[in-house]
């Protein structure tokens, strides 16, 4: 049973996400969204440590310290800061480098898609935002992108989908890199 109440949960959010970055501009970045959670080594985890309220890395880091899953899906997928790490040429220490705005986009509609699946009815268009600040002092992320990231959960919270979608819209057409 958890197999499948698995499967239905990532593919309502990964679908959700898709609806998303199509109202964002980059709608066919978002048909690959997350296809490594259906692969073995993510999907196994997934389903085992399944709960339906929140990440099942999360239960599986609480029972070995570490998430297989995690590890294997943040290396695969742009759209996660901990995929932009990198050594520094000059310290020689690895460190968050900034994130190309197409994937802090697809972020974006991923944290938004996540709150809207694990939230249900009590989803509000601060969720993402109370989710993104309560981990802030604790994530190591390049300082420009996590600053546009909080101005877009900002701009969600305080003025709706419309308006943000809109708005990010807006920057994917008039930006030179995409």
């Amino acid at each position: 049973m958890k197999f499948l109440k698995h499967f239905n949960t990532i593919t309502r959010h990964r679908h959700a996400v898709i609806k998303h970055c199509f109202k964002a501009g980059i709608g066919f970045q978002g048909l690959f969204h997350d296809l490594s959670k259906y692969t073995y080594t993510e999907f196994s985890s997934g389903a085992k440590y399944f709960q339906g309220t929140r990440s099942p890395n999360d239960m599986q880091r609480e029972t070995y310290g570490y998430s297989a899953a995690w590890m294997h899906h943040k290396g695969r997928n742009k759209h996660h800061f901990e995929y932009w790490t990198d050594y520094d040429p000059v310290t020689h220490i690895v460190g968050p480098v900034k994130m190309p705005l197409k994937f802090v986009i697809e972020m974006f509609c991923d944290r938004v898609a996540a709150c809207k699946i694990y939230r249900g009815k009590n989803y509000t268009d601060s969720a993402a935002l109370d989710y993104f600040l309560n981990a802030k002092k604790r994530r190591v992320i390049h300082k420009e992108t996590t600053d546009f990231l909080e101005m877009l959960l900002r701009m969600l919270a305080e003025k709706g989908e419309d308006e943000t979608f809109s708005y990010i819209k807006n920057l994917v057409k008039t930006t030179k890199d995409y």
